[in-house]
């Protein structure tokens, strides 16, 4: 019914009708009437099809109208990011909000251009609210309360009746649930439904950021009913049609801290020069049936969420951390991938078996590292697995090389490691190398995953991870800028991911090399998941799956379970028929599950960090210029990974002009630059905890230094002279202030 509707809309001779003309062209019998309407409510609901305040309906696409999330920012205006990854985002500003807030799911109306480039709109219609609670900071003013969000984006403060606050006291970090929407002119109402504490107390920070995500901590009563008839060991009832693989030497490599370890590995040189690896995932799916209350949970939650300070799991710790988890010595049920390579890591021939494994070692990172770089007493320790692990980094490196050569994308970012104290208050920023100890296990990972998706591609529904070709307008954008630093991207419409290797390739041990790899990096789309297989455009490959952690991501207990009915060949044309209608769903609630899980733990990393610096106010650091906008520069810590705000208001030394091509800011009268990856020296002005946000100001440049100023006639001269008197005055208006 539903391609019934939108294929008649799309014809070009369509003309928007109401509801009783369309029934009427599209022959809809008194039967189907009640079906009808309820698809062309689905629709509207979508944003697909819009209905005028006449009661026309037409594609909203063919309407001038855009559907999307909106992308709030602290100044009250927004952005529309379509849902069509092929259109440019759309500016709104805050009088044609119309009451729509960050996050909202709307429908926009494109007005037109502004100065011929970036397109505006306005809202014309909200779809769908995605906040309902606000997590903020209660204020009191006389009588009248009101709730600061901690989210910048969220434009609005919340006004609280005295008898709504639930006995909050100024100054608390609370959960505001909203009872009245914001209206043109108007803020919102809300209730007051939990009072966290003051925001300088143990724990209230990170249980903010729960609470503003919307996370789930506690598992129902139901999941813990179910979770209690599992076993607790792997019985003899349970290996029947499984392959054993409890006497080969197979080994974990994970964090320290890890507990919900889902992978296990063995590699065999043969005689031959070839190789046969083993990844063992962890079959979670054998104590989940489907539907039931605990695989409603996993699909709810959709991902474990790794915060700063603690673990938020898709599964109870009953599973994920205990009969689920490969744990060393003990026997655990496994789906297996057997993989043949050839010499030079191409790969020959596979076979997927439900398997019994017994973890020989489970190993961290730092360990494998330091065995690797000939830790006399970690190889004496482990000698009998050394050989195995050299093996492994053996195997690794030619199937980096095979993928390398594909054109796959390697950004190698070092990423921080916050160490808290036992008051979760931050003691150290260390930086997390990439070692051939992560690689070894990411090159593996990828092996099964494509192994996998390969597998299953011509056998029916799936579930991929897939990865869209970047946007070209601002792969254009990317192109523009790389040339001022004499880099040269060879095609932009059509680009492959090897013409977007070579730049990375150029600028290994460059000083732009970070600032370049993560400019490229923000170029791209994000991955998602789809039943659909449309390629994996950063990994350079045809087919790829997410199979590997069914511990932690729903889409990989789905690929367990869909591998398993198309190996026993249990899947039918009604469960054919019943996949096609639920994966698109799953997909892309998984996906979204996915981005507000990263977007968590991102803003409890931003948390930690803001929280150490406050430790550091009034000290100097040697920084680098990460952004430059048209309100300032920001400058990042590199050693400690923190990321800090110079405002363009502190600049007083003269009056500061932002080039958007070229990334800059430039001065008006002593023409100094202040350039992406520039040096500069920084002193902590200010941190504010709430807002998640440091202030830098630039320490004053070494007396006598002069920079270039030519100007180029009489009225240069005279403006240059007026401007720098202007600018002696301001500095003694701040020196005042």
């Amino acid at each position: 019914m539903s391609e019934k509707i939108l294929l008649y809309m799309k014809n070009s001779s369509y003309h928007p009708m109401k509801k009783e003309e369309l029934v009427k062209a599209l022959k809809i019998s008194a039967k189907e009437e009640e079906k009808f309407l309820f698809v062309l409510n689905t629709l509207e609901e979508k944003g697909v099809i819009y209905q005028t305040k006449k009661g026309y309906y037409g594609l909203s696409e063919r309407m001038n109208l855009l559907v999307g999330q909106i992308e709030g920012n602290a100044g009250g205006y927004g952005f529309l990011i379509p849902d069509n990854p092929g259109q440019e985002d759309v500016y709104v500003a805050l009088k044609d909000m119309n009451g729509a807030m960050h996050g909202d799911r709307v429908v926009v109306r494109i007005e037109g251009r502004l100065n011929g480039k970036r397109r505006y709109g306005q809202v014309i219609r909200i779809l769908a609210r995605t906040y309902s609670r606000i997590v903020g900071i209660y204020h009191r003013d006389g009588r009248l309360g009101y709730v600061t969000p901690d989210d910048p984006r969220i434009y609005y403060d919340l006004y609280v009746a005295e008898e709504d606050s639930g006995g909050a006291k100024p100054g608390q970090k609370v959960v505001v649930r909203i009872i009245e929407w914001p209206q043109r002119g108007k803020n919102p109402v809300g209730k007051i439904i939990e009072v966290l504490g003051y925001p300088d107390e143990p724990g209230v920070d990170i249980n903010s950021i729960i609470r503003e995500f919307n996370l789930p901590e506690e598992f129902s009563l139901e999941v813990w009913e179910q979770v209690e008839t599992l076993p607790q060991k792997v019985e003899e009832k349970d290996l029947s049609g499984r392959r054993d693989f409890r006497n080969e030497t197979v080994i974990t490599i994970d964090p320290e801290d890890a507990k919900d370890i889902d992978d296990a590995v063995f590699v065999k040189k043969l005689e031959d020069g070839c190789y046969w690896l083993g990844v063992h995932i962890a079959d979670v799916s054998y104590y989940i049936p489907e539907s039931s209350s605990l695989d409603q949970e996993a699909l709810h939650r959709g991902t474990s969420v790794y915060l700063v300070d603690r673990v938020l799991p898709m599964l109870p710790p009953p599973l994920s951390q205990e009969i689920c988890s490969l744990k060393e010595r003990q026997d655990r049920l496994t789906i297996s991938v057997l993989m043949k390579f050839s010499p030079r890591g191409k790969l020959m021939k596979y076979e997927i078996v439900p398997g019994v494994i017994r973890v020989s070692r489970n190993f961290s990172y730092p360990v494998i590292t330091r065995i690797l770089e000939g830790d006399f007493q970690l190889r004496k320790e482990y000698a009998p697995y050394v050989t195995l692990i050299e093996r492994m980094v053996e195997l690794a490196k030619k199937l980096y090389k095979k993928r390398y050569h594909r054109g796959s994308l390697d950004f190698n970012f070092p990423e921080a490691k916050i160490i808290l104290d036992e008051k979760g208050k931050p003691q150290e920023i260390v930086k997390e190398e990439r070692t051939w100890a992560h690689r070894l296990i990411e090159e593996f990972m990828i092996a099964a995953n494509e192994t996998i998706a390969g597998h299953m591609k011509k056998r029916g529904p799936f579930i991929y991870r897939v990865h869209e070709r970047p946007d070209s307008q601002r792969l254009m954008d990317f192109a523009e800028f790389i040339k001022n630093f004499g880099y040269h991207l060879d095609r932009v419409i059509d680009v492959r991911p090897q013409d977007l290797q070579k730049i990375l390739d150029q600028l290994k041990g460059k000083p732009e090399e970070a600032l370049i790899g993560t400019l490229l990096l923000r170029s791209l789309r994000l991955a998602k998941y789809s039943d659909k297989n449309i390629g994996h455009f950063g990994l350079a490959s045809n087919c790829y799956t997410h199979f590997t952690s069914p511990i932690r991501r729903y889409p990989d207990l789905v690929a367990h379970r869909l591998v398993k009915e198309q190996n026993s060949k249990e899947i039918n044309l009604l469960r054919r028929e019943n996949l096609g209608k639920s994966l698109p769903e799953i997909t892309e609630y998984c996906s979204h599950r996915e981005q507000i899980a990263e977007e968590a733990e991102q803003e409890s990393l931003k948390l930690k960090k803001v929280e150490f610096m406050q430790q550091h106010l009034g000290e100097e650091f040697t920084g680098l210029i990460s952004g430059v906008t048209a309100f300032g520069i920001f400058v990042e810590l590199e050693e400690i990974f923190v990321e800090g705000l110079v405002h363009l208001s502190s600049l007083v030394d003269d009056y500061y002009h932002f080039n958007e091509k070229k990334h800059c800011l430039r001065g008006e009268f002593t023409s100094k630059v202040y350039r992406l990856r520039n040096e500069v020296r920084v002193r902590v002005a200010r941190v504010d905890i709430e807002r998640r946000q440091i202030d830098f100001v630039l320490v004053e440049e070494p007396e006598g230094k002069v920079y270039p100023i030519k100007p180029t006639s009489k009225r240069r001269k005279k403006r240059l002279k007026l401007g720098l008197k202007e600018i002696s005055l301001s500095k003694k208006r701040n020196r005042r202030r």
